[in-house]
């Protein structure tokens, strides 16, 4: 018999991280066991909640995500006690947490959602920025008052937002796709998005009625920490909304993609001049193709891997996620997902006893329904977060639990361009292979529609607009309806596709 073991009544449900995951699996075990202290271990000094939550369908859901101070989560759930530390080392043997000021926290159960950090394309490099949340949304600003290029490396969901809100500042834009925003979208959808990308904006900018806790009030020694690459919570689709993303040039937009290309080097301006390399200026129209030597200086310089070179003021690195499992390994064998994840099962279950993942931290590693992927978005974090709870109560009251049903479907909502975006099913045809077709229906600057098809059955969608069809889709993809005798009539605007269907 194991002596070293604590009984499993001694001590509590812990979840680490304080972002969308985490704060969802907190809340849901401190309903479940109302008279049980719960504790929430968070680095930072504002936790994010999911605010304003709306079904839209059986999957499909649409919510906030609001900064707040961690003292209105305990307001809300006396139960739950946060503790604002990070995490030194998990002892998974002795089941328990060291924090960093040194307190030891034993647990019964234990949930890791301590999300991701950003990929930077190189380390230390203070020309080179990495966005992926609040804090550095707002570094990014400030660098932003004086910049008169920029350059832009990433082709993700915050790639495409910045390229689209900034204004005043050249834009250089470099993505390894043949197309913008290749992880959403196909082609077809990146040349409808892409037409708003480079026209004028309108003057007029929506309100957007979300309040919004910044980290000011805390105390300012949090910011030396925080570039210190400290880990902060994930940006999500309107983080940009109240930030004022104007450069000093006056006119409105200046974007200028070079596609299927990456980073190949990076000269701070001496190296730059000891290299004796020419760099371009700012290509000014796409005909011309009379390419000219840049007469500035650069306090940066980006070499691509298609040989081009551009000067600018800095670099936004939002080339994505890598899962911070680095607290967490010393000493604790984990079983890890190819993508660097903590492997969980069906039950959110990591390969360590009582120990859990939820969020961008685990790697989804159940034979998936035909219909779902994992993708590192905070939709999926909520559901792991708010699931992985379940399972832990489930398993600690002896009580069996079934699947939940939104790993049935994979189904996000978001706005780009200000253009509301569904995503359904295989919607990008993942893992079809050549055997399946594409149906589109396309108007230009006001939707875009695609539909997967695999013999005769829809497998996913793509709908940028106000297309009101995302129900009816999503009902066809999940009763797997043969379609074959409606042909192109299924996207024919004229017929009302829901009256077939209901």
């Amino acid at each position: 018999m194991e002596a070293a073991r604590p009984p499993p009544t001694a001590g509590k449900f812990i979840v680490v991280g304080g972002g969308i995951a985490g704060v969802s699996c907190a809340e849901q075990l401190a309903i479940h066991f109302p008279s049980e202290e719960i504790l929430l271990v968070t680095a930072s000094p504002v936790i994010k909640a999911v605010t304003n939550f709306k079904q839209i369908s059986k999957v499909l859901e649409e919510f906030d995500v609001e900064e707040q101070p961690s003292t209105m989560l305990e307001s809300r759930f006396p139960n739950i006690k946060v503790i604002e530390c990070g995490v030194k080392q998990l002892k998974s043997e002795e089941h328990c947490i060291l924090t960093e000021d040194g307190s030891q926290h034993v647990y019964k159960k234990l949930c890791l959602c301590a999300g991701g950090k950003p990929k930077l394309i190189c380390e230390g490099n203070p020309y080179v920025l990495g966005i992926r949340d609040t804090d550095s949304a707002q570094e990014f600003q400030k660098q932003l008052t004086n910049a008169k290029r920029i350059m832009i490396i990433g082709n993700g969901g915050i790639a495409l937002e910045l390229a689209y809100e900034i204004e005043g500042c050249e834009v250089i834009w470099a993505i390894k796709d043949k197309a913008i925003g290749n992880t959403f979208f196909d082609a077809g959808a990146a040349e409808f998005l892409t037409s708003k990308l480079i026209a004028e904006k309108p003057e007029a900018k929506i309100a957007h009625k979300r309040t919004r806790y910044t980290t000011e009030g805390k105390k300012k020694e949090a910011e030396t920490k925080i570039n210190a690459g400290n880990i902060g919570s994930a940006l999500g689709p309107d983080w940009h909304e109240g930030l004022n993303l104007k450069g000093t040039k006056e006119f409105s937009h200046k974007i200028h993609i070079e596609t299927m290309c990456e980073v190949k080097n990076i000269y701070l301006q001496k190296e730059f001049r000891i290299s004796k390399k020419k760099s371009l200026t700012f290509p000014r129209d796409h005909h011309n193709e009379l390419v000219t030597t840049d007469k500035e200086i650069w306090p940066v310089y980006v070499e691509l891997t298609n040989e081009k070179i551009y000067g600018c003021d800095f670099i936004v690195s939002a080339t994505g996620v890598t899962p911070n499992i680095e607290p967490f390994l010393c000493g604790n064998n984990f079983d890890l997902g190819e993508d660097g994840g903590l492997r969980v099962d069906d039950h959110m279950h990591t390969s360590l006893p009582d120990i859990y993942a939820a969020g961008d931290i685990c790697t989804a590693s159940w034979p998936p329904s035909p219909f779902w992927q994992q993708m590192r978005l905070w939709t999926q974090a909520r559901q792991m977060g708010w699931y992985a709870a379940k399972c832990m109560a489930a398993a600690s009251l002896g009580d069996s639990i079934d699947m939940d049903f939104s790993f049935e479907l994979f189904a996000h909502v978001t706005k780009f361009f200000n253009y509301k975006v569904v995503l359904l099913g295989k919607y990008n045809a993942q893992n079809l292979g050549s055997d399946h077709e594409l149906m589109l229906r396309c108007t230009k600057g006001q939707e875009y529609i695609k539909v997967v098809m695999q013999n005769g059955r829809m497998m996913g969608a793509v709908l940028i607009g106000e297309t009101n069809l995302e129900e009816t889709f999503e009902n066809l993809i999940l009763n797997q309806m043969n379609l074959s005798s409606y042909g192109e009539d299924l996207l024919d605007p004229n017929i009302d596709i829901e009256d077939y269907f209901d």
